[in-house]
């Protein structure tokens, strides 16, 4: 281990405003750390040779003007990262991309004969101090900026805005921010900017959920409307539609939800009706959960998890089991011996779905339900 650790911070990742949200855009700082290892020329070598002219750093660090290798390799690769994606080649595009982030982890870590927690601080730090000035630009132009994520900023502008004056705005804020970058660096360090934002996407609608069981909003977890070339798609991060450990009702339920909702479609009778489906057994072939054994059976002693419970009861379990909730508690798919209980599912699949989105129309899912009940 190195003798003094220091950790250097992760990505940055803002809180979050919650809400669902008209006209939302995303600018996206194009390999974010490898163009501040351009800008700052941030580098082992650059590092020793730094003196009291040098360009300032994080934690006491100083880089040499001249003299760098890692930005001229950075620079390198990114000719042929634009080179390849020009040509249509993703796949090497995406390999060149990981090549190139690969500098900041590597410089990141005990085991590299380079490692100083002055450099990859100088890394991250330097994100954050992007990431959180951007933000204040964008701020002074009379914008709101709803969410912050490692590398990408997210700019509300409110209903009332056709299509084409938002990815207008979207452009011209790039444009603009890019600009002040490039003024903002020679002017403070004397260095040429490679900072390089682009406007990413115009979400028609957008969702930013909260942290279940709060009002506080949550992180990495967003959806929305965008248009291509096959008209409305949606778009799900890390909510349950693109989560394994959740149903596939879950996931079937929230996508059809969230499009109703999004293009303003009526929803009640749909939540209603999938509700009297679950209890009626129609919907039983979603109800499977599949989860991953990470751990031998018996090594699991104290609160013991559903799905364990359920590879218990096969004679050979693999390393991943398939099973339901019935009355008597988590039943592997191919024993399955008892009925299945379907308000375990109304409760931790249905609701919780609905109410991530139905919290900011003033409503709940057990108000809608309780609402066909009602009317009998």
């Amino acid at each position: 281990a190195h003798p003094n650790p220091i950790h250097s911070p992760g990505g940055f990742v803002m809180d979050s405003e919650p809400g669902l949200y008209d006209n939302v855009l995303v600018l996206d700082f194009k390999s974010l750390y490898p163009s501040i290892i351009r800008s700052f020329h941030i580098d082992p070598l650059g590092l020793a040779l730094g003196d009291e002219t040098g360009i300032p750093g994080f934690l006491g660090a100083r880089f040499a003007r001249e003299g760098a290798i890692l930005p001229q390799l950075i620079e390198q690769l990114w000719a042929e990262r634009d080179a390849a994606r020009q040509a249509g080649n993703a796949a090497l595009s995406q390999a060149i991309k990981i090549l190139m982030n690969s500098f900041y982890g590597v410089l990141g870590s005990f085991g590299c004969r380079f490692f100083d927690p002055r450099l990859a601080s100088s890394i991250t730090r330097r994100g954050h101090q992007v990431i959180n000035e951007s933000r204040g630009f964008i701020e002074q132009q009379g914008l709101r900026v709803i969410y912050g994520d490692t590398d990408s900023l997210f700019v509300l502008l409110g209903p009332g805005m056709d299509e084409e004056t938002a990815r207008t705005t979207g452009t011209r804020l790039a444009t603009q921010l890019n600009a002040w970058w490039r003024r903002r660096l020679a002017t403070e360090f004397g260095i040429e900017s490679r900072l390089e934002i682009e406007f990413e996407t115009h979400y028609l609608r957008f969702l930013m959920p909260t942290t279940r069981g709060t009002d506080k909003g949550s992180k990495k977890r967003y959806a929305g409307t965008v248009r291509d070339g096959d008209g409305v798609r949606l778009v799900f991060k890390g909510l349950e539609s693109v989560r394994t450990d959740w149903t596939p009702l879950a996931r079937e339920f929230q996508q059809e939800l969230y499009r109703r909702i999004f293009l303003g479609e009526p929803y009640e009778a749909f939540i209603r009706n999938t509700t009297a489906r679950l209890h009626a057994g129609e919907l039983d072939d979603q109800l499977v959960y599949r989860k991953r054994l990470r751990r031998r059976l018996e090594d699991y002693r104290r609160n013991v998890p559903p799905h364990v419970q359920a590879a218990r009861k096969l004679d050979k379990p693999g390393k991943s089991v398939e099973y339901l909730i019935t009355h008597a508690g988590p039943e592997p798919l191919e024993a399955l011996r008892s009925p299945i209980d379907h308000p375990h599912y109304e409760e931790r699949q249905l609701k919780p779905v609905a109410d991530g989105i139905l919290y900011f129309l003033g409503t709940s899912f057990d108000e809608i339900v309780q609402r066909q009940i009602s009317m009998f």
